[in-house]
């Protein structure tokens, strides 16, 4: 008898998916009763593993009380809470937030209203975004747009708006020898201020960036002072900052807003993946009381809008999360379990002879596979590295997140790892064994 014939769309056609159904800790299940360890958090998103009891809670009770009310119409309590508990951790002069249902929606909000923030301010004329090479914003066109890696891009280019890219922060493959890191991360911020002044001191919208860059680079981190550079330029040239903090923020880099560690502020911060920790779709994209003000004293309109918006399951469930990661100082315990992670990570690949680098920041650490160390060249596309190793990972019941193309969006691998917060040592451990165990099966094999 053959199988029933599926009427999902899956990202792959071509792929046979097991069928999840359960979570327990930091564990998916399938219908077979085989267990799988999250050590990417899906896509850096299941912080507080599969079965918080807290979360559940909160969702179920919203539910009962109030499903749905659009924004159009009325606000609601877990909105107003979540916002509250948003702005009271936040950085800076961060004042406002727009709820929305993810990481896409949230770069696609942050781009319009700076936009808009200037139109507001009667300069009209602004109306370039500058963002980086091998960054990743989401897949909206907008926010594709403003994504810097060029596999991505490529099928859609046509359609996508005229934005320029800057050089990421990228140490390990882009410092030459004999530059200091510091000198390094000045001269790469500096791109920034040449880009302004070519295309018009008073022609650009705002400069997006992610503090820690994730699916596309692997986890690469800033030098120190970049970022604070880039606030010195943004600030030079009335060019706001936007900080896309989808992926590494909400704790995962151990702070709950990752700018922190960088001593930056952003006019513009966007985060989702985390902030429902996968229990709702729910994200968020906050902004300074002058960008407010500027609206509000202006039209009063933000020309943009989502139907789920400050959606109330999505907002308890966020709630939940967030009071979460506080109550139980989880950013705090992310930093000791990343350290942790990390000296692991380096006694089981630091010598490894097709490891070229192991970064990172928190829970969220990348593994740069090269094929000669000494060159840092990397492997042949053809080989399909990534893929093989995101299989043989599968097979060992490990959940992680190999992607190619991590120097140029053709050439390169890595693996990213991302596990819940509340994973122990011995489960980092475990992780790192079946990590282990299926590098040397693919590399045998290659």
């Amino acid at each position: 008898m053959s199988p029933q014939k599926s009427h999902v769309f899956p990202r792959h056609c071509h792929a046979n998916l097991p069928k999840a159904v359960g979570g327990d800790g930091c564990y998916l299940i399938d219908e077979t009763g085989k267990r799988y360890f999250d050590g990417s958090g899906g896509a850096a998103v299941s912080c507080l593993g599969h079965s918080n009891d807290r979360v559940r809670e909160a969702v179920k009770a919203q539910v009962d009380q109030l499903a749905f009310a659009h924004t159009g119409f009325f606000t609601s309590d877990p909105a107003e809470a979540l916002a509250d508990l948003l702005i009271e951790n936040a950085p800076g002069d961060l004042d406002r937030v727009y709820f929305v249902s993810g990481g896409s929606e949230a770069v696609e909000s942050a781009i319009k209203l700076a936009r808009q923030y200037h139109v507001e301010r009667g300069e009209p004329q602004r109306r370039h975004l500058i963002a980086r090479k091998q960054s990743y914003h989401g897949n909206t066109l907008g926010a594709l747009s403003a994504g810097g890696n060029e596999w991505r891009r490529a099928q859609f280019a046509p359609l996508l708006v005229d934005m320029t890219h800057i050089a990421p922060c990228y140490e390990y493959a882009e410092r030459p020898d004999g530059e200091t890191p510091q000198d390094y991360g000045l001269r790469v911020a500096n791109e920034l201020e040449a880009e302004i002044q070519r295309l018009g001191e008073d022609s650009v919208i705002a400069f997006i960036a992610e503090p820690v860059v994730g699916a596309t680079l692997g986890a690469v981190p800033a030098v120190p002072g970049y970022f604070k550079r880039v606030r010195e330029i943004c600030d030079q040239y009335g060019v706001l900052l936007i900080l896309d903090e989808v992926m590494c923020g909400m704790g995962r880099t151990g702070h709950l807003f990752a700018c922190d560690a960088d001593g930056v502020v952003p006019d513009i911060l966007c985060i989702a993946k985390g902030l429902g920790a996968g229990y709702q779709p729910i994200g968020a994209m906050l902004c300074s009381s002058a960008i407010y003000d500027a609206i509000s004293d202006g039209t009063g309109f933000f020309q943009h809008g989502h139907t789920y918006i400050g959606h109330p399951v999505a907002a308890a469930a966020g709630l939940a999360v967030v009071s979460e990661l506080l109550d139980r100082a989880l950013p705090a315990q992310v930093q000791s379990r990343g350290a942790y992670l990390s000296s692991a990570l380096s006694a089981a690949f630091g010598q490894y002879a097709h490891v070229g680098d192991i970064r990172g920041r928190g829970l969220f650490q990348g593994i740069e596979f090269v094929a000669d160390r000494e060159t840092k060249r990397t492997f042949d596309p053809k080989l399909g590295l990534a893929g093989k190793l995101k299989k043989a990972a599968f097979a060992e019941g490990l959940i992680c997140y190999p992607m190619p193309g991590t120097r140029d969006g053709r050439n390169g691998d890595h693996v990213l790892l991302a596990p819940p917060f509340i994973a122990t040592e011995a489960e980092l451990d475990d992780m790192v064994g079946r990590l282990s165990r299926a590098v040397s099966s693919v590399m045998e094999a290659v």
